[in-house]
């Protein structure tokens, strides 16, 4: 008998986002900062809107508020630098 040799085995095709996702990343920083400017001002107006209710521990509703759109905004804005310190898109 004789043997066949092995067929080769194809190697796994490598993605290269290439430009676009540069761009992309960049539209959606521009997108989350603007929610993160829409948020602030939606706590504020509610902040203004409620500032004479009265009610025990109002401020800190609206502290926990403002803090998780900072929090957000923040995670979001790091995104594209933390993507490019992580080096190329490629796989």
């Amino acid at each position: 008998m004789t043997s066949l040799p092995p067929a080769a085995v194809p190697l796994a095709a490598t993605f290269s986002p290439g430009p676009e996702a540069g761009q992309l990343l960049g539209l959606l920083a521009w997108c989350a900062s603007a929610a993160g400017v829409g948020g602030v001002i939606t706590v504020g107006t509610l902040m203004a809107l409620q500032l004479r209710s009265g009610e025990h521990g109002e401020g800190g509703q609206h502290f926990r508020g403002l803090f998780f759109v900072m929090l957000a905004s923040v995670l979001a804005s790091t995104a594209g630098p933390l993507v490019a310190a992580l080096g190329s898109l490629a796989l």
